[in-house]
């Protein structure tokens, strides 16, 4: 565990794989982690097992899609240590043929994955600027660049937030804040994932999976964290990262 650093790494949808890994990078790396997702309670044990490793883990309840509890949770993480990082990790990936498409529910998958990233960017942006430096990223994926069969939703909200990350980007980079957008193009290695394989070809289809065929999260925080790392004379604004045997 590196020595602890007067600085915050908040993580905005902070779930078992993903979210969890990045939470145990930045801790690992001295930042003090504020992880937020909705039911708190479920963070229990990635704060457990990040202070018992010497770290600092704050874990809090939030719905993303409320600006006051965007407000709030950034402001908070703040008030631990100047906020440093912040990190977009909210999915949303949901399938439905179009007709089936509802109201109800093309407007839930934008509020997850577009409107609660653009909140969380600029209430971040806002308290970065008087520190005057900072890191913004966003998770993206796939269906950031190509709207599928069934992903009306979920493609339109990934391609809103691909263009929120580009807006910000371009405005803040000159003001020495870095916005990267990362695009998770293949599965990763989740009990979601291993669960889809698993209804569409078996278990045969599960012990077919080759050594890394789906990627680790702990991949996908170490290549969050490299973003972080890089000198700002060559930011990486968009990354695309795939395992060894995806196809694209």
């Amino acid at each position: 565990m590196t020595a602890r650093r007067n600085a915050t790494a908040a993580i905005v949808g902070a779930g078992d794989f993903i979210g969890a890994a990045i939470a145990r990078k930045f801790a690992a790396e001295g930042y003090q982690v504020v992880a937020g997702r909705r039911n708190g309670d479920k963070l229990a044990s990635l704060k457990a097992e990040i202070e018992a490793a010497g770290g600092v883990c704050i874990a809090r309840s939030l719905d993303a899609r409320s600006e006051e509890g965007i407000v709030e949770f950034l402001n908070a993480a703040d008030a631990v240590a100047p906020l440093e990082v912040c990190i977009f990790n909210v999915g949303a990936n949901v399938n439905f043929p179009l007709l089936d498409t509802t109201e109800r529910v093309f407007r839930k998958v934008w509020e997850m994955a577009c409107y609660a990233g653009f909140l969380t960017g600029r209430e971040a942006a806002r308290l970065m600027l008087p520190h005057g430096r900072g890191s913004i990223f966003f998770t993206g994926a796939t269906a950031s660049l190509r709207g599928g069969v069934g992903y009306a939703a979920f493609a339109s909200a990934k391609f809103g937030l691909r263009a929120v990350a580009q807006s910000m980007a371009r405005e803040l980079g000159p003001k020495n804040i870095h916005v990267a957008h990362l695009i998770i193009d293949a599965g990763v290695d989740t009990a979601f994932v291993r669960e889809r394989i698993k209804a569409a070809g078996g278990e045969d289809a599960l012990k077919s999976l080759a050594p890394d065929q789906l990627m680790h999260p702990a991949s996908i925080a170490e290549t969050y964290w490299q973003l972080h790392s890089q000198k700002r004379d060559a930011w990486t604004h968009e990354l695309d990262i795939r395992p060894y045997r995806e196809h694209w």
